[in-house]
């Protein structure tokens, strides 16, 4: 089985001294979830400052977004190289980055390797829009989001995949686990056994839509799911640890 992974995406939220704080809470209480890696992804202005609040201990860190290249001219914008020695994960693909800021496959695909030439564990997202799951076309889109995100790669190293079904995200209308393992289980590992055979085995995957510490254990009795992107539930060190140690209880 792969490993067991429970990251938090902050997304826009906290100060610099609530970021610390809330990594310090889930420091605290990392050590009673056995066999989960636990991920927390600050903004970015809060990545050192969390980084040394968890230093020490078996929590890790992850960026929000990157940009493919090592340096230049591009303002606002963060390199792989400037999250080395801070975070071991970057989320990449993030719907939200897709939908608002014009992120395509095309530069998820350079992101990926960019990360993992840079040592980073990408954290690669897929979905679909409610639009696209009502027009029966949700393993196409999925699958073709995978397939170009990883055009040319032959490096499964770090990699791991989340499947956010678009619809559900931040609305409190989670996909079923049922359904999202017909997804996960179904186009999106079929997709990576077709690049990678039987390495795609050992690549984790997230379900990434509206996961709470009261669902996360149905989710995660799904074979085929090793775990979540966790957004509004990480927001409190409390419920975070709750969907961790679901997890792990599920998987136990």
């Amino acid at each position: 089985m792969p490993d067991l992974v429970v990251a938090g995406n902050w997304k826009m939220n906290t100060t610099v001294s609530e970021a610390v704080a809330l990594a310090a809470g889930v420091r605290g209480g990392s050590a009673a979830v056995l066999g989960v890696e636990l991920v927390l992804c600050p903004p970015f202005i809060s990545l050192t400052a969390v980084s040394d609040a968890v230093k020490g201990s078996a929590v890790k860190v992850g960026a929000q977004n990157m940009h493919f290249e090592d340096s230049g001219a591009f303002t606002g914008e963060v390199s792989p190289g400037m999250l080395q020695g801070i975070c071991d994960y970057v989320i990449i693909g993030h719907s939200e980055r897709r939908q608002m800021f014009a992120e395509t496959d095309a530069t998820v695909n350079s992101k990926i390797k960019a990360a993992q030439a840079a040592g980073l564990k990408p954290i690669f997202c897929v979905g679909e829009t409610l639009e696209e799951r009502e027009a029966s076309k949700a393993s196409d889109i999925i699958g073709g989001q995978i397939r170009a995100g990883l055009e040319g790669n032959s490096d499964t190293s770090g990699l791991i995949v989340a499947y956010e079904p678009i619809w559900a995200i931040g609305t409190g209308q989670a996909a079923t686990p049922e359904t999202a393992a017909e997804i996960m289980g179904g186009v999106i590992l079929e997709t990576l056994h077709g690049l990678y055979s039987g390495a795609a085995d050992n690549i984790p995957l997230l379900y990434g839509g509206s996961m709470n510490a009261s669902n996360a254990g149905d989710y995660c009795a799904q074979d085929c799911i090793h775990g979540g992107l966790v957004g509004g539930a990480a927001l409190q060190a409390e419920s975070f640890l709750q969907v961790a140690a679901a997890v792990a209880a599920a998987k136990a």
